[in-house]
C-alpha cells in the first residue's frame, strides 16, 4: 500500500489552474483587512473571485460571544460552518486571499487546528491568479446543494496559547522566543493601534517580524533563505519553539506559516494577541 504524498503548504497559481475544478479540489477566499483600510473584503468577494471559490469569512467563522475580533469559535460551530460551505474530510482545500497581510494563512491555520490536514495557501493570492488569466465570477454564489460531511479531528500542526498561560510565563521569563508580526511602530508603541481602546507597546520579551518581511513585492511568499533571514533579523531561530502574536492572531498565524515552511510546526499562536492583552492589565514594554 502506497502513502499519499504529505499536502503541500503552499500551490502557485499554476498548480490551481491545473487542478481546479477536482472533485475533491475545493477553493475559499479568506480575505481579510485591517478596519483602518476602508476595504470590504465580502464586497470584494462579490465582484471577483476565484471561479467556484466558497467564502471563508474570518469574522464570522469566530466565537462572536467574545469582545475580542475573530476570536477562535467552539469545534462544533466551526465544524457546522465547513459543512455549510460543503468541505469533506478528504477534500484538499486551497485557500486564498487579496490581503497584504496574508489572511488566508488565518483560514489555513484554523483548518489545521481542526484536525483538516489536506489544506494549502495559494501563494500569491488573487494577484497570482489574475495574473496568469484564471477564471473568475462574480455576485452571489448558489450554496453548495449538499452539506459537506467535515468532522472535527485532532490538531495537525497548529497549536493555540492562552492569555492566562503567556502571562505566566512572561512573568516569569520563561516564554522563549515570542515573535509579533505588527509592523515595527505598533510594536515600539510609537505607531497608534488601529482598534480603539488599546494601550501602545508589545509583550515583554517579544521580538519584532513583520509580516510583510515574509512577502515579496508580487505579494507571494518569499524564497525559504529570505523567510529565515526575517525571523533571524527579528531575533528569532526559527528552528525552535516560537510563539507568534500580532494585533488581533491573523497575522500571527502567516508567521506560523512561514516557519512550518521552514519546517518548525512547534509554534503556538495567541489567539488573542494584542487585541487582547493590550486591553488587558498584563505587562507591557515600549520602545526601540
Amino acid at each position: 500500500m502506497s502513502l499519499s504524498p504529505p499536502t503541500p503548504l503552499t500551490v502557485s497559481a499554476e498548480w490551481l489552474a491545473g487542478n481546479i475544478g477536482k472533485p475533491k479540489v475545493k477553493v475559499l477566499d479568506a480575505t481579510s483587512h485591517l478596519p483602518t483600510l476602508g476595504r470590504n473584503a465580502k464586497e470584494e468577494h462579490l465582484a471577483c473571485r476565484i471561479a467556484g471559490a466558497g467564502w471563508f469569512d474570518i469574522d464570522k467563522i469566530a466565537d462572536k460571544s467574545s469582545k475580542l475580533p475573530h476570536t477562535l469559535p467552539s469545534a462544533e460551530f466551526f465544524q457546522s460552518k465547513m459543512q455549510a460551505l460543503g468541505i469533506e474530510n478528504d477534500d484538499h482545500v486551497i485557500v486564498y486571499c487579496d490581503s497584504v497581510f496574508l489572511s488566508a494563512a488565518r483560514a489555513w491555520w484554523m483548518l489545521r487546528l481542526f484536525g483538516h490536514d489536506k489544506v494549502s495557501v495559494l501563494d500569491g493570492g488573487l494577484k497570482s491568479w489574475l495574473a496568469i488569466s484564471g477564471a473568475t465570477e462574480s455576485g452571489l454564489k448558489t450554496p453548495p446543494t449538499d452539506q459537506g460531511a467535515f468532522t472535527v479531528r485532532a490538531s495537525v500542526g497548529a497549536q493555540t496559547i492562552s492569555i492566562a498561560s503567556l502571562r505566566q510565563l512572561v512573568r516569569q521569563e520563561a516564554a522563549g522566543q515570542i515573535a509579533d508580526a505588527r509592523s515595527p511602530g505598533r510594536f515600539a508603541g510609537i505607531e497608534p493601534e488601529p482598534r480603539a481602546g488599546l494601550r501602545s507597546g508589545r509583550i515583554p520579551g517579544a521580538s519584532n517580524v513583520p509580516i510583510n518581511s515574509l512577502i515579496n513585492n508580487e505579494g507571494g511568499l518569499r524564497s525559504l533563505e529570505d523567510i529565515a533571514e526575517a525571523f533571524n533579523a527579528g531575533g528569532i531561530d526559527p528552528a525552535l519553539p516560537v510563539i507568534t502574536t500580532c494585533g488581533s492572531g491573523v497575522t500571527a498565524c502567516g508567521l506560523a506559516l512561514g516557519l512550518a515552511l521552514l519546517g518548525n510546526e512547534n509554534v503556538r499562536v495567541y489567539d488573542g494577541s494584542w487585541s487582547e492583552w493590550g486591553a488587558s492589565d498584563a505587562p507591557i514594554e515600549a520602545g526601540d
